[in-house]
């Protein structure tokens, strides 16, 4: 005969495996610098400008 399981073990185990899952992609969704949110945020105006410069005006 085997050893007795902790099913509420594993059942908490997965429960922070789900945890950590989702806040590695809040991480990646919200966990930007102010700093870097300008700075990306600076560099898509500056495209964006630059695209429009482009344009041809009829």
């Amino acid at each position: 005969m085997g050893k007795p399981v902790n099913l509420n073990r594993y059942r908490k185990e997965k429960a922070r495996a789900e945890k950590k899952v989702r806040a590695d992609v809040n991480a990646a969704k919200f966990g930007q610098s102010k700093a870097n949110k300008t700075v990306v945020k600076l560099e898509k105006d500056k495209q964006r400008r630059d695209l429009d410069g482009h344009k041809v005006d009829e």
